[in-house]
């Protein structure tokens, strides 16, 4: 069975890095190919998710870089068409909900290659993040849809998908975070950047809602610098926001000095760096996506600065608090942390390290059930 792995941006490598290793455990059964499709990249971060991760360098990079999502989506068509041509692949994987994901998806199934989807069946409900319209796309073209929790199962069946499509896994991002967990423990930022574990928060800001009108901008900045005041807030910045926040007059909010108050920007860190920071803080704020999974799975209290998540479960049933980007409730939710009753949140179902093991054993079952019954289908472009 030949597959096509496909990342695009940098979460991507964290949902990737255990399918490959998990892959690699049936080198007779399974050649696979990793596809960097170049949608963001940064020489500094990439290389340093190959080797917190262990994962290998892409085989083929796409080189596809920035632009509009019109723009970025049909050059990684257009690339990613003749990989496949060349290729011949019996099946893509594609993970989360960049325009890599939605592009190759798109490309795969009109050359007759079957796709899955990891991390399907995640809804936010609204149609203004680009990120949903690609999960849209993507899931209703894919063959195998592979959910991280039952939310996602509900999600898919109301749109009308066959349940032998569906298949709860578990959640990949937190295989990576539980290989690494021990590695990131060692190693000593807290200490060496003069904090203490439980004395701090950290914080990521980066979703166009958020940081590109001055008014919202300013006014989340504020609150959050009342924050800081109480718990220094450790910020990686990010590209945009740091862009967005010279542009309207307000990196005085910033303060790149003093490791002990206010908000300490940082340049964006590595995987494990920032993991070793999570593990040690006693709130993270953010309007990512992932760090809602990741703080429920650590125990630490997350305040997501977002008007809806397409990860409801981290609210339901673990330590994420959904509050929008009114600067009072973003206030409120973050003094009751400090001050209030502890969140006792808890890890969901099948989080447990083991979801890439589940993916490639259902991948192997239905390639052994077509060498079996050929006359049922067959995945490849070679047939």
């Amino acid at each position: 069975m030949k597959i096509i792995n496909i990342v695009g941006a940098r979460p991507n490598f964290m949902k990737m890095a255990p399918i490959i290793e998990a892959m690699n455990k049936y080198p007779e059964q399974i050649e696979h190919l990793l596809v960097h499709t170049g949608q963001h990249y940064d020489e500094k971060m990439s290389k340093a998710f190959f080797v917190d991760l262990g994962m290998p360098k892409p085989d083929i990079d796409l080189g596809v870089g920035s632009g509009s999502h019109a723009e970025q989506t049909g050059k990684i068509m257009l690339a990613f068409e003749k990989v496949c041509l060349q290729e011949k692949p019996d099946l893509v994987i594609v993970v989360g909900d960049v325009n890599s994901t939605m592009a190759c998806t798109i490309t795969a199934k009109k050359l007759g290659i079957q796709v899955a989807h990891v991390e399907a069946g995640l809804r936010s409900r609204d149609m203004s993040m680009p990120e949903e319209i690609n999960r849209l796309c993507t899931d209703v073209l894919c063959d195998y849809l592979f959910t991280t929790d039952h939310f996602a199962d509900e999600n898919l069946r109301a749109e009308g998908v066959p349940a032998e499509k569906i298949h709860f896994v578990g959640n990949v991002m937190i295989d990576t975070l539980l290989k690494h967990k021990a590695m990131a423990a060692t190693l000593g930022l807290v200490e060496a950047w003069g904090l203490e574990a439980g004395g701090f928060a950290t914080m990521t800001l980066h979703r166009p809602g958020n940081v590109d009108d001055p008014e919202i901008l300013q006014g989340l900045l504020e609150a959050l610098a009342t924050i800081a005041k109480e718990l220094p807030i450790i910020f990686p910045i990010h590209p945009r926001t740091r862009k967005m926040a010279e542009e309207f007059g307000l990196g005085h909010y910033f303060n790149s000095g003093d490791k002990v108050a206010g908000i300490w920007c940082t340049e964006p860190l590595g995987y494990l760096e920032f993991l070793h920071l999570n593990m040690n803080a006693r709130l993270v704020l953010t309007d990512s996506g992932g760090l809602q999974e990741e703080t429920t799975v650590l125990g630490v209290p997350c305040v997501t600065i977002r008007p809806n998540t397409e990860r409801p479960i981290t609210c339901s049933e673990g330590t994420n608090v959904l509050v929008g980007n009114d600067p009072q409730k973003v206030l409120e939710a973050a003094d009751a942390i400090l001050h209030g009753p502890a969140l006792n949140g808890c890890v969901p179902e099948k989080w447990d390290g083991r979801a890439a093991e589940r993916i490639v054993g259902v991948l192997m079952n239905a390639d052994q059930n077509r060498q079996v019954s050929p006359a049922a289908g067959s995945l490849s472009l070679r047939v």
